[in-house]
């Protein structure tokens, strides 16, 4: 069952998919009502899960679940992936691949492989100060206080 995602409490489990490239405003339209009508229907063993999404910079696709009412399952979340998928072949996009980063260039958002994230933090492109996406938070709360960072107090610190 769909909900506002401000109405989920932050100990409510995130997944964070992002899109080697930003969605045009119609597809970004598209999406979310595919997501509401995905999350109305989302259930764990019959039961309902409590759900939302957020749609940031026309890249990334949060989706979260209320663990208290009810907790995601294996085959839940396995329907979740599906659906991504189903997402990355209607819109021609890569949602699934980790070994990419996203991080702040100014006020662009770039998205490049890790192996040119790696050049570029050799190059003096991006710096400990640059913000990265850490897509590696796995609840609202973390989301808040530790996804745009800068790449110093995240993950990505071990290639500087």
């Amino acid at each position: 069952m769909y909900v506002p995602f401000e109405n989920l409490p932050e100990e409510s489990r995130i997944w964070i998919y992002q899109s080697n490239r930003k969605f045009s405003d119609a597809e970004f339209s598209e999406i979310e009502t595919d997501l509401q009508a995905f999350l109305n229907e989302w259930a764990a063993h019959g039961t309902s899960l409590e759900s939302s999404y957020l749609m940031k910079y026309n890249r990334f696709i949060i989706l979260a679940v209320n663990q208290d009412v009810q907790a995601a399952t294996g085959c839940s979340i396995d329907s979740s992936v599906e659906f991504i998928q189903g997402l990355e072949k209607k819109y021609n996009v890569d949602l699934l691949d980790k070994m990419n980063v996203t991080f702040k260039l100014g006020e662009h958002i770039a998205h490049k492989t890790l192996i040119d994230f790696k050049k570029m933090v050799k190059d003096k492109a991006v710096t400990e100060n640059t913000i990265v996406f850490n897509n590696l938070v796995n609840n609202i709360e973390e989301f808040n206080e530790s996804w745009e960072v800068p790449a110093i107090d995240s993950w990505h610190s071990r290639f500087f």
